[in-house]
């Protein structure tokens, strides 16, 4: 593990778990894609981040966070600065460099690893990663500020609201009444950063409206309330690139409960999904427009899965949300839309891979000096 990379491979440290809601999908994404990369391209350095925020390397880390077990595993870290590349383990209080790094693959789904965080540790040590840069992760990441990116480009979201923990512990019937103001129910409460539907709440009193609001807020201090959408129908669809990015075929979502909720997406595994979706082709290349121009306005990079609501009634599509590190397991709707588009998962991580190496080529040629008179 010590050493240089071989010329002939890339050595490609994959990151995962993390302090996260959705520690344990970031797990099942990470143990696909390393399964998915070359082994005759590609040398793997797998680094698994615990619940408390440990970074960990050792034999067989990822089996071990999935079974909570630290034992024999060593500290793990990079240094926040150019001079000091590649990978370190903590040995008798001294830093020891264990690996040099060509590309980070962050599997890491929602705080911390989907938002900016990490990804600004990477801008500041200068390496090649996977995925979109600070700006594209922290505005993807969070619904509120999304949303209102999304409506100043004019793409249609559903109406909402951003209440606040505090606004919550200190007046709830405040907090409630501005809820209700939204609309009739069903309204949607949302942890305003986490994904995977972790604590979410469809809410179709007020009793269950106060209830979604608590549990949200325990999740983040910035809680999304949005109305719901009659008879929506959920359709998805996968976008890669970089400044030119591409949009796959759209694909339906047919959630085996009330709605995707996390259970629905990982646990009682019966949900459907219909790709390509059936809805006519206007609509799918109205979803598909909207979805490249979402991923644009943001600054996106590399990757996302854009979401939308399609009403039964009307045919008004809606955009949810954009997922900058969506979940990755053979069996998610972002690779399996890019297979029925004609990209094959093995391909599908090389090409965000090279994405990755593309991007930090183009930061490369930055200037970050100025000097007057040159």
């Amino acid at each position: 593990m010590t050493g240089e990379s071989s010329s002939s491979r890339l050595r490609v440290a994959v990151l995962f778990g993390g302090r996260s809601g959705e520690h344990e999908i970031s797990l099942l994404s990470a143990r696909s894609v390393m399964a998915a990369l070359d082994p005759a391209k590609y040398e793997i350095l797998p680094v698994g981040i615990t619940h408390q925020g440990d970074w960990v390397v050792g034999e067989n880390v990822l089996d071990a966070l999935e079974q909570n077990r630290l034992e024999g595993l060593e500290p793990a870290f990079i240094f926040p600065e150019p001079n000091r590349p590649g990978l370190y383990v903590l040995r008798d209080g001294q830093a020891v460099k264990i690996a040099d790094v060509d590309m980070y693959f962050p599997v890491l789904h929602g705080t911390f690893g989907e938002d900016g965080t990490i990804q600004g540790l990477f801008e500041l040590a200068d390496v090649a990663y996977v995925g979109a840069g600070v700006l594209g992760s922290s505005l993807g990441m969070d619904k509120g500020v999304f949303k209102d990116v999304m409506r100043a480009n004019d793409i249609p979201v559903v109406d909402w609201i951003i209440l606040r923990r505090s606004e919550i512990e200190k007046d709830l019937p405040a907090a409630v009444q501005r809820a209700e103001a939204l609309g009739p129910y069903p309204l949607f409460t949302k942890p305003a950063n986490l994904g995977s539907s972790v604590g979410v709440t469809k809410c179709k009193s007020r009793a269950d409206l106060i209830e979604g609001l608590k549990q949200a807020a325990a999740f983040d201090r910035r809680i999304l309330v949005e109305r719901g959408v009659e008879g929506a129908r959920e359709i998805e669809v996968s976008v890669l690139g970089n400044d030119d990015p591409i949009a796959s075929v759209c694909g339906e979502i047919l959630p085996s409960r009330e709605f995707y909720s996390y259970e629905a997406k990982y646990l009682d595994g019966t949900s459907g999904l219909i790709i390509p979706a059936e809805i006519p082709l206007e609509t799918a290349e109205r979803i598909r427009e909207l979805a490249v121009r979402a991923y644009k306005a943001i600054d996106c990079a590399g990757m996302a899965r854009a979401d939308f609501f399609l009403e039964r009634n009307t045919g008004q599509v809606f955009l949810n949300e954009l997922n900058t590190i969506p979940g990755f397991t053979r069996i998610s709707m972002y690779p399996k839309l890019w297979n029925a588009s004609g990209i094959l998962y093995p391909e599908l991580v090389d090409r965000l891979i090279q994405l990755a190496l593309e991007r930090k080529a183009e930061r490369d040629v930055t200037v970050r000096e100025y000097r007057r008179g040159e």
